[in-house]
């Protein structure tokens, strides 16, 4: 390969590698002024986008191989800032996308997600944590998959998509706002699939 043509298959390599996702080390993923991982076990994050702004909401893609809940992490990747500018600090203003392939062997026909400020105990008003309790932004809140939601914001903050199905080997899309009113350095994601009941 001639001098010119190397150093084009250079640039290209770096522009790619520049382009990817960045996983960091043990499987965390970090998009915009969050990382996001999978620590807590059941699934697979397959990559994290997006720089986490209205127009760019940072999309998280992951693989369930089961049926049970499951938890992501989600941790301030920069310094926190309430007010500061969107991925340059984590503001506790969260677009978030879930994109989740299922994996379980059986179908979902309805999909659950819980915040909590603490792993395994209930987000209360006081924590800050919502689904953007405020309603700052409408029209947040969708999916491809399921034609209607359900918020519960006490004794937790909840929110329920249902009237659809997703069949195994399928996706399935969830767009929402968290929100963070006292922003954290952690906190975590709960994702529950729920299966017809025999």
């Amino acid at each position: 390969m001639t001098r010119p043509g190397l150093r084009c298959v250079q640039v290209f390599a770096a522009l790619l590698a520049a382009s990817c996702p960045r996983a960091m080390a043990d499987g965390i993923f970090e998009a915009g002024a969050y990382s996001f991982s999978d620590e807590r076990g059941g699934f697979r994050i397959l990559s994290a986008t997006g720089a986490g702004t209205r127009a760019d909401p940072i999309v998280v893609t992951e693989e369930l191989d089961t049926a049970d809940p499951v938890t992501l992490t989600i941790r301030a990747a920069r310094p926190i800032q309430p007010f500061g500018s969107t991925g340059n600090y984590s503001t506790g203003f969260l677009p978030l996308k879930i994109v989740t392939r299922n994996n379980s062997g059986e179908a979902w026909i309805e999909f659950g997600f819980e915040l909590q400020a603490i792993l395994n105990a209930p987000s209360d008003y006081g924590d800050g944590l919502s689904f953007d309790q405020a309603r700052r932004v409408d029209n947040m809140i969708k999916s491809d998959s399921f034609a209607e939601f359900k918020r519960d914001f006490e004794p937790y903050d909840r929110l329920l998509f249902s009237k659809g199905k997703v069949d195994p080997q399928e996706s399935a899309s969830f767009s929402f706002l968290v929100t963070d009113f006292s922003p954290k350095d952690r906190f975590y994601l709960v994702e529950e699939p729920r299966v017809p009941s025999s």
